[in-house]
């Protein structure tokens, strides 16, 4: 095995590591190899073993995915799950399209919690409208309701609805239950309504990485220290990009259930498709204690499984972390940082600043004062953070200590009702609360920026899952910044007993406390219903002023022309970016006020110049001639007869982050018709693209045409090229000062179904015109 390239991107410095005596934190092979006898042997030095495409179906990965999958394609996977689950951010839209799209009853189980928009002070009526309509939903349609705060969406599956070998899809992007034998997949909503209509989940057969885990983690270092390691070695090469993660090795067995998940739902970022474990007697307690012992099955890989790539962990080198702004990917060590703060911090600092386009200066410089580090706030929460072992070892740090009275605060949030009944009957939310740190209930805002949005300019150390720019509830329009770094609940409480200096959990004397997780699931029995297998159609649904069913989707003519509404050269553009959260997510249920948010913290020209080209294909509709339009096709060799007027966004990049179809719908409301990138950042925002009739077109990288805001691209005969399978499609662009160039555009990998719904328009036009299977 070689050490895994980091990139300049992740500010992993290897040499601070390799002072530290940690020379293979993280190794990765790229080749194939085979597990034998517990051993990974390279596919080279390999005998007697069967083709990687046969030896592939050994793995856990595959034997969960061909019982799930009802193709006969063995490359192209038809995938059926079995349960869904959904947040209060994005069960509204799905069950309004599915609704429109012929909705009768929820077919397998539906989960749907109130943990995003829970904070029910912003907007007037619209969160618990939203709410209450989740609710009537789930007795019409036979489905799950989950109340406010009793748990966040993840916790509610790891405890009700996961089970080893089972697949559970999720319109949230931390869909991860792997460490619990149970594929989770994070997408977008139109994936789940393809389920609730008795639809697949399509999708190349991906390939299997093994992530092999040695060691015990050394005292003070938690699950996030391992993840962030993790994703800083392998995002930015998109190593594992769309591909599964599997996890196995003799360090499985020193990891307790949390520390397990804590490490699994952070592998989102690495930009995998999803994740799965071995499983063990670990995992067959956690299924006992939670009252559902028929759930657990022992999973291992067969002998001589073979896998596309290998990721070694030595759990015992790890050390204590900081993932850095803007992202979960830009990890040090804590020691690294403190011994060269000024480097790392103006490093940081300068991406930052280049990140944010100049619209806001971030003085990450600010936090360091005397040659020390200092946090202005700390955050432990939601599906990574609010974890019973991540809390009770946070109260053990704290325990008879102080916060102190100054500007750094300290708010811990429980991922479940049962995790707070838990650590209220044992004392440790006493001990908390005693230190000075709020204990607030289950909710996911902080990590969206819904909650706890710190001051301008000011530094939150958080255990949660992303960092992203704007994340954390800051809006750059009103000259407004903030920085989030990640780190472990343990080295956030170290901290905060120091009153906010930077402060790794290895370097300070704690005892880990031994009081198991006592659950308590009483309060889902009163107040979570659950009518599956039991409808009420008769019930309506129950409509606030504020939702709103989707608006008419145009469908997609013979011809294309588009007028680019936004440029960003960004290496990467997050669904953050694409459609902010925080406040902005209150208006989800209402597509077109939504739709206004659009972009509005990168490229706020962005939704002006779209409602242009809107209006545009709107008098074309109604036999009115739009003259930019025209005078546009004039010159490109096209007319208005055969031509959609759609915009488009180009971006480097598109997509890394949340799974929150809002992201296309809302450029789809707005009259977009394509995106241009060089990759798609995930499958998932690729899939919503597709899913609101959005083409995914990429360009190489080397193309030779500029392409600026305000451009016109003219595409003739693609409803044609897209139904007949075409790949490469030629193009021609006009530019604002009236040259006219070639663009070789492609739209590779189109299923006949995903076919379909592009040249409908969208998937509600899919199954309104009858393609429904």
């Amino acid at each position: 095995m070689t050490l895994l390239p980091i990139g300049a991107e992740a500010y992993f410095i290897l040499n601070h590591i390799l002072r530290k005596g940690v020379s293979t934190l993280v190794e990765l092979t790229r080749q194939g190899c085979y597990l034998i006898g517990g051993q990974i042997v390279p596919q080279a030095g390999a005998q007697g073993v069967e083709t990687p495409d046969t030896a592939r179906e050994k793995t856990i990965a595959y034997r969960i995915l061909r019982a799930h999958d009802k193709g006969i394609d063995k490359k192209a996977m038809r995938i059926t799950f079995d349960a869904l689950i959904s947040h209060d951010i994005t069960f509204v839209g799905i069950i309004q399209t599915a609704r429109a799209s012929g909705l009768c009853a929820f077919p397998l189980p539906y989960a749907m919690t109130n943990c995003h928009n829970s904070l029910c002070a912003v907007g007037g009526t619209i969160n618990e409208d939203d709410h209450v309509f989740g609710l009537s939903a789930a007795i019409k349609y036979g489905g799950i309701y989950v109340p406010p705060n009793q748990a966040v969406i993840h916790q509610y599956a790891r405890e009700c609805l996961a089970g080893c070998g089972s697949m559970l899809l999720g319109s949230d992007s931390h869909t991860r239950y792997g460490s619990y034998g149970c594929m989770g997949i994070g997408e977008g909503g139109g994936e789940l309504v393809k389920q609730l209509l008795k639809n697949t989940y399509d999708l190349p057969a991906p390939e299997v990485v093994l992530v092999y885990l040695t060691g015990a983690p050394r005292h003070g270092v938690g699950p996030h220290d391992v993840a962030l390691a993790l994703v800083a070695a392998i995002f930015p090469n998109g190593d594992v990009k769309n591909k599964v993660l599997e996890f196995a090795g003799p360090g499985i067995a020193n990891l307790s259930a949390d520390f397990r998940i804590g490490i699994d739902v952070m592998t989102t970022e690495t930009s995998c498709l999803t994740s799965i474990w071995q499983t063990d007697e670990m995992i067959e307690h956690y299924y006992q204690s939670v009252g559902r012992p028929q759930a657990y099955h022992r999973l291992a890989p067969e002998e001589g499984a073979y896998y596309d790539g290998v990721v070694s962990i030595d759990l015992g080198a790890v050390e204590s972390m900081i993932a850095l702004p803007f992202h979960p990917s830009k990890a040090v060590t804590i020691h690294a940082l403190q011994q060269n703060p000024e480097a790392l911090l103006r490093q940081a600092e300068e991406s930052c600043n280049q990140q944010l386009g100049k619209r806001v200066h971030l003085d990450l410089l600010r936090i360091l004062k005397n040659g020390c580090v200092l946090c202005d706030q700390g955050i432990i929460v939601g599906c990574s953070g609010g974890m019973y072992d991540n809390i009770m070892e946070a109260a053990a740090i704290l325990d008879g200590k102080s916060i102190g009275n100054g500007y750094f605060d300290l708010s811990v949030y429980p991922s479940s009702t049962p995790i707070s009944l838990a650590i209220t009957k044992n004392g440790a939310a006493e001990r908390l609360m005693l230190a000075g740190a709020v204990l607030k209930p289950a909710f996911c805002g902080p990590c969206f920026g819904a909650g706890d949005t710190p001051a301008n300019n000011t530094f939150s150390i958080r255990h949660a899952t992303r960092n992203f720019a704007n994340r954390e509830g800051s809006k750059p329009s009103d000259g407004q910044i903030a920085a989030v770094a990640l780190m472990d609940a343990r080295s956030i409480a170290a901290t905060a007993i120091n009153g906010g200096e930077l402060t790794a959990a290895t370097d300070i004397d704690y005892t880990v406390p031994d009081i198991p997780y006592e659950y308590d699931g009483g309060v889902y029995e009163r107040r979570v219903y659950n009518g599956y297998g039991s409808p009420r159609p008769q019930e309506a649904l129950r409509l606030g002023p504020n939702i709103k069913d989707w608006p008419a989707m145009p469908m997609l003519g013979e011809d294309l022309l588009l007028r680019l509404c936004a440029v960003i050269h960004d290496e990467v553009t997050t669904t953050d970016e694409l459609i902010p959260s925080g406040e902005t997510s209150s208006y989800r249920s209402h597509p077109i006020r939504l739709s206004g948010f659009a972009l509005s913290r990168r490229y706020p020209q962005y939704v002006d110049n779209a409602r242009r080209v809107l209006a545009m294909e709107n008098e074309r509709q109604v036999g009115q001639t739009p003259q930019e339009a025209k005078a546009a096709l004039d010159k490109l060799g096209g007319s208005l007869e055969r031509a959609t007027i759609g915009s488009c966004i180009f971006a480097r990049k598109p997509g890394d982050g949340s799974a929150r179809e809002q992201a296309a719908s809302c450029q789809k409301v707005l009259g977009g018709f394509a995106n241009i990138c060089y990759e798609y950042a995930t499958k998932r925002y690729r899939s919503n693209c597709i899913n609101w009739g959005i083409v995914p077109f990429t360009i190489d990288k080397g193309t030779s045409f500029d392409l600026a805001d305000g451009d016109y691209i003219f595409i003739p005969g693609l409803r044609r090229a897209i139904a007949n399978g075409i790949e490469n499609i030629p193009a021609k662009a006009l530019c604002s000062d009236g040259r006219v160039g070639d663009l070789p555009l492609r739209c590779a990998g189109l299923t006949h179904k995903e076919r379909l719904i592009l040249q409908e328009g969208c998937l509600i036009n899919y199954y309104a015109a009858g393609h429904a299977e």
